[in-house]
């Protein structure tokens, strides 16, 4: 994959701008099989997060990751199970700043509660 198409620069930065396109990268059948249900999704998000810790993201790194997916899934995708259904509810009345706490709280969710 060249370069321009990375999400994390060379210096180890997020480029945000490629986010949406990352997101957009992945297939309609494997959206299928991680949002099918919840335990698939947190399983998803913790060997993403895995792998962006590997590579060297921080926490709030992470965090600004997590809330442009959250907002992605949110206005684009359908709630799939109960839980998809109550984050998105939340997402959608929560103000910028607590939508930025509920993604350190779903990536503390998805690391097993052992987030900091």
């Amino acid at each position: 994959m060249s370069e321009h198409n990375h999400v994390v620069k060379k210096d180890g930065e997020l480029d945000m701008s490629k986010m949406d396109d990352a997101i957009n990268r992945i297939d309609d059948g494997e959206k299928d099989r991680i949002l099918n249900d919840f335990d698939s999704f947190k399983s998803y998000l913790h060997k993403r997060i895995q792998l962006a810790q590997s590579i060297g993201l921080n926490e709030e790194q992470l965090a600004q990751a997590a809330e442009k997916v959250a907002g992605y899934l949110a206005t684009n995708e359908e709630p799939r199970n109960s839980e998809e259904k109550l984050l998105q509810e939340l997402w959608k009345v929560g103000t910028q700043e607590e939508q930025h706490n509920l993604a350190h709280l779903l990536l503390k969710l998805a690391q097993g509660g052992t987030a900091h």
